[in-house]
């Protein structure tokens, strides 16, 4: 198969699944080309557990995706999530030379509020601009040229394991795979769920996946909070397996085909075949009992998703409400069943901004796929991380860095 130089591969290795997407990149669009999936088993609440098992599903979902796209994957935009990931608001502050703003200013004032204590076993992921504030006036997106004497910064940093990073990294290059950047989750599904104005007026992301449920507060057009909940879709299979008294994968099955997240939304007299452990006979039993099952858990999650949010200490109103995807957001009512428990509008996140075979990846199980496509053909670099190159987080910080001069310098 022949190498192709416009391509950008989206690698999202989940709790449940790993998922390989090629897109095509054009100079005004992005089309889905291939895809292909492959059960995850080496993986844990969104960490690395066995690394051969894990290569083994990599390398199968790569081989599906080049089949279908008819070409030969060598690099890929991987994400990382997980119970290890924090993010925390940082504040910067430096006098401005010469009373006008210049790069070097931006610079200095970046490093200062990137310059904090953090543990030996963590490491910087990303660094996320909020906002410049010249003097008193905040809200500067882009302060170079402006006139002051003091300028300050606000940023979202987010840190992870070290060791985490670095076994995604090794099990993508031991199947011959070299990893362009590493894309917070959050990030990565907010690119393909998520449009300018909802950031605008404030959102929040809520991506539930088999082992965790993602978090990330947008307003004013920035990153304003990230946080990991350590419950997802395994939980709401593992509950119906126990209530059900089923095989896990029988489990799985059923709440994909008949899951419903709020039990009034279900008749009485519709009934389902579920079938018996160990060779036991199987039965009939109401979908309502069921979705009874899936309800707690779904208000847990959210329960818990509140909470984080109250952390923030954002006062201003959520106009744009809550947006729910994740593989768990294709259950029937669990929109509704937001609304009436954040008492905001919550809608369904599907991938978007993209062309191609758009229709197999309309699914908000693909949204971090579709999304780390869409960062990667925005962000498209030479460098490669691997695993046996040293200092591996010192590019993370060096790729910040570039990214900073490349969004306020350009156009100078």
């Amino acid at each position: 198969m022949k190498k192709k130089e416009n391509l950008v591969v989206g690698l999202d290795i989940g709790t449940t699944k790993v998922c390989a997407i090629v897109g095509e990149v054009h100079e005004d669009k992005i089309d889905i080309i291939g895809i292909g999936t492959s059960q995850s088993k080496g993986l844990r609440r969104g960490v690395v557990v066995n690394i051969e098992t894990t290569v083994n599903s990599i390398r199968k979902a790569v081989d599906e995706a080049e089949l279908m796209a008819g070409c030969e994957i060598t690099e890929v935009f991987t994400g990382i999530a997980g119970g290890h990931i924090r993010g925390f608001n940082s504040h910067g502050v430096i006098a401005i030379k010469d009373k006008e703003v210049r790069e070097a200013d931006i610079r200095r004032v970046v490093d200062a509020a990137a310059a904090v204590a953090i543990p030996m076993d963590r490491e910087l992921i990303d660094i996320v601009p909020q906002e410049f504030i010249v003097d008193d006036q905040d809200g500067i997106k882009e302060p170079l040229g402006m006139s002051g004497v003091r300028l300050e910064a606000k940023l979202h940093i987010v840190t992870g394991a070290v060791a985490s990073a670095q076994n995604i990294i090794k099990c993508a290059n031991q199947t011959g795979l070299n990893v362009s950047d590493i894309v917070l989750q959050q990030r990565a599904s907010a690119e393909a769920c998520l449009n300018l104005d909802e950031k605008e007026l404030g959102v929040i992301l809520v991506d539930i996946g088999g082992g965790t449920t993602d978090i990330a507060l947008f307003a004013g057009g920035s990153l304003r909070h990230t946080a990991v909940v350590a419950l997802g879709g395994n939980h709401i299979t593992n509950d119906l397996a126990v209530g059900l008294r089923t095989p896990l994968p029988e489990a799985e099955r059923l709440k994909k085909k008949y899951g419903c997240a709020q039990a009034k939304m279900v008749k009485e007299d519709e009934t389902i075949k579920v079938p018996g452990m160990g060779g036991r006979e199987p039965k009939n039993i109401s979908r309502k009992v069921m979705a009874e099952i899936i309800e707690p858990r779904v208000e847990e999650i959210f329960s818990l998703v509140q909470r984080e949010m109250m952390k923030t200490g954002n006062d201003s109103p959520l106009a744009a409400g809550v947006v729910i995807t994740g593989g768990s957001a294709s259950l029937d009512g669990i929109a509704d069943m937001g609304e009436s428990f954040f008492n905001l509008p919550v809608r369904i996140g599907y991938p978007t901004g993209i062309g191609g075979l758009s229709d197999v990846v309309n699914s908000p199980m693909y949204s971090t796929g579709v999304g780390l496509i869409l960062y990667g053909a925005r962000n498209r670099r030479h460098s490669r991380f691997r695993i046996r190159d040293e200092h591996i987080f010192g590019k993370v910080r060096s790729r910040m860095q570039e990214w900073f001069s490349e969004f306020f310098f350009k156009r100078t």
